[in-house]
């Protein structure tokens, strides 16, 4: 699922708390705070996608997403407090293939983010662990040529983990990721993972894993 994400956000908060989601979501992540340096973060880095503040000190977002679409492939995801119709318009039909506005939660941006990358063509859209296929785009799951069905947060559960390439994740990134909640659900998460658990067994070995005091991971 890796992506080459760059994000230039002039609030030390918010640009930490992105690109740690960001991270977490299996993403290789680079940050500025402004506009400098941008070109060559651009032409060195060559990420797959820019989030990219309109309110920055020196060249607004505006004026880089014009250079990014001058000189870049990269798609742009535009994060500003700026709610006005007419500046949401401008961003859009200057080129930006995204429009977030603040305050905004994580689990929501990186959902627009696995969207305009996969429109891109730039992740993975059929998922697979072992014998297990998890088809994002068409919602579909399938185990040694065997569908099985999901609930929409079934679904979605199996998708985050499966996403994170045997990587094991904790219980409170599933909640943002997965929930969109910021604070600590333990039940919640435990009975969806044993509900997705007993659907996969029913047609073959354990795939998802309990690692204790750490998560849950997807391997074989």
């Amino acid at each position: 699922m890796t992506a080459r994400v760059l994000v230039v956000e002039d609030a030390e908060p918010i640009r930490t708390a992105v690109a740690i989601a960001l991270t977490e979501d299996g993403h290789d992540v680079r940050t500025l705070p402004d506009g400098d340096g941008f070109e060559r973060e651009l032409a060195a880095y060559r990420p797959d996608l820019v989030l990219l503040d309109v309110m920055l000190p020196g060249r607004d977002g505006f004026e880089l997403l014009s250079l990014a679409r001058e000189t870049s492939n990269a798609g742009v995801i535009l994060l500003t407090a700026r709610d006005a119709v007419e500046d949401r318009l401008h961003g859009l039909r200057t080129g930006a293939d995204d429009y977030v506005v603040k305050p905004f939660v994580l689990a929501e941006l990186i959902a627009r983010v696995e969207a305009v990358l996969r429109r891109m063509g730039r992740l993975r859209t059929v998922l697979t662990v072992g014998d297990l296929e998890v088809d994002v785009e068409a919602q579909a799951v399938r185990r040694a040529g065997t569908a099985i069905e999901l609930t929409a947060t079934e679904f979605k559960l199996l998708a985050f983990l499966a996403g994170r390439d045997g990587k094991v994740v904790g219980k409170t990134q599933l909640l943002a990721a997965v929930w969109g909640y910021d604070d600590y659900a333990d039940n919640l998460v435990e009975v969806y993972v044993s509900g997705l658990r007993r659907k996969l067994e029913a047609h073959g070995p354990r795939l998802l894993h309990t690692v204790r005091g750490s998560g849950y991971v997807l391997r074989t």
